[in-house]
């Protein structure tokens, strides 16, 4: 088994059969035709727009979603405003067809939103509605912050049903200022993230659907994955192997997770461990405080910022434990995807973690932002395999009963109909 991400692209560019407004360049993968099959031709078309850059849980799932929708009924067109970083890589090696947005400016959080920048939204606005409508999408289908910014007003426009899937915080200011005037339905990713109620809410087109999972990983053979993570780390079988897996960002909590470390030296210095971090800076600084903190905490020898890897199961399988620090988190992918693979999970008590996790029943759960409490749980799964055992094994099983690619699409296509029904 290899953990080496595959570096080969097979994209061509090809010219759609359809009319596609000026400047719009569409691309495909290799082996995915354009031209569209005469019995296919009333299939619903679905916008699925994507600022690309880095990819993270909710690119995943969203894509998961395209690969599995019932092609005889939907057609999802998958657009990219960028084709740098990783997640266009994803995109080709998947083998799913996309196609580069039309030029406009990403809102962003953060951005300003003064006379020029409104000036310049005018144009632009005009452009993606002008698209929506030559391609004769009926459903737009926004996945991330800046996509909802920039699509849900020309979808509107355009008189295509918006999809606002949030994946976010439940207090997100577009979720309060946008969404309730816009957004066709809200789909939201747990029952934490649902937008609070009020006179100017969203609650009331909002619907709790969890991610989609690729349930086939709870097979992957654990032992060969082992063996593999020892080579590359260069460790014993005696070696306990404690990962934290996420971009690095506060929400995160990256530095409660070398905190959490520090912890477990100070109280079993005896104990061998390492602590591979997997991700990349989301945040701009956070990686060199990271970077300060392990050396200030001397444990530079346990904890290894890894970068960026996919696939990540190799990797969680590989591991005794996944430490999830993170707050205020809508719903973690990597903390379903250690459930599937049989590794247990020590997670925070906030967010979507405590939806997602029964405390000692398929995982366990410590206080927020309290390291000590982390590393005490960890101490408990170490020093106890057969609770570790029981709780992976149960936490197996339930996560293939409710995280199933299956029941996710189902749950989205009957909104679909219904916001089409409308």
């Amino acid at each position: 088994m290899s953990f080496e991400q595959g570096t080969e692209r097979s994209m061509m560019i090809e010219r759609p059969t359809t009319i596609v407004p000026e400047g719009i360049a569409a691309f495909a993968t290799q082996g995915h035709g354009t031209r569209s099959h005469p019995a296919l031709s009333r299939r619903t078309r679905i916008c699925f727009p994507f600022a690309g850059g880095l990819i993270g849980g909710s690119h995943v799932s969203a894509l998961k979603l395209v690969q599995s929708l019932d092609s005889i009924e939907f057609e999802p067109i998958v657009l990219l405003h960028s084709l740098e970083g990783p997640l266009r890589d994803f995109v080709e090696r998947e083998g799913i067809r996309f196609e580069l947005a039309p030029p406009v400016h990403v809102w962003r959080p953060g951005d300003r939103v003064a006379a020029r920048e409104l000036a310049r939204y005018v144009p632009d606005m005009l452009r993606m509605r002008a698209y929506l409508k030559a391609r004769d999408i009926r459903i737009v289908h926004t996945n991330e912050g800046p996509m909802h910014a920039t699509w849900a007003l020309p979808a509107r426009l355009a008189g295509a049903r918006h999809i606002w899937h949030h994946r976010g915080h439940p207090r997100a200011r577009g979720l309060r200022v946008q969404a309730p005037l816009l957004a066709s339905r809200v789909l939201c990713v747990s029952n934490y993230a649902a937008p609070e109620p009020g006179l100017w809410s969203a609650r009331r087109k909002a619907s709790a659907v969890y991610s989609p999972f690729d349930t086939s990983i709870a097979g992957i053979d654990r032992e060969a994955a082992r063996a593999a993570l020892q080579s590359r780390l260069g460790i014993g079988p005696e070696t306990a192997v404690l990962a934290f897996l996420g971009h690095f960002s506060e929400r995160k909590r990256p530095l409660v997770f070398v905190e959490t470390i520090a912890a477990l030296r100070q109280r079993r210095p005896d104990l061998r461990l390492i602590a591979p971090m997997f991700g990349e800076e989301f945040e701009p600084g956070i990686e060199a405080r990271l970077r300060a903190l392990i050396d200030e905490l001397g444990v530079n020898d346990l904890v290894r910022i890894m970068g960026f890897v996919q696939p990540v199961e190799p990797w969680l399988a590989a591991s005794d434990a996944l430490v999830v620090p993170a707050v205020e988190e809508p719903f973690g992918r990597t903390l379903v995807e250690a459930m599937l693979v049989g590794t247990p999970v020590v997670a925070a008590a906030s967010g979507g973690n405590l939806e997602a996790i029964r405390h000692r029943g398929n995982g366990l759960l410590a206080r927020a932002d309290d390291p000590a409490d982390l590393a005490a749980h960890v101490l408990e799964l170490i020093d106890r395999p057969e609770l570790a055992a029981t709780i992976a094994h149960r936490a197996r099983q339930e996560a293939l009963l409710k995280f199933s690619v299956g029941h996710h699409v189902k749950k989205v296509t009957a909104i679909y109909r219904e916001v089409l029904a409308a």
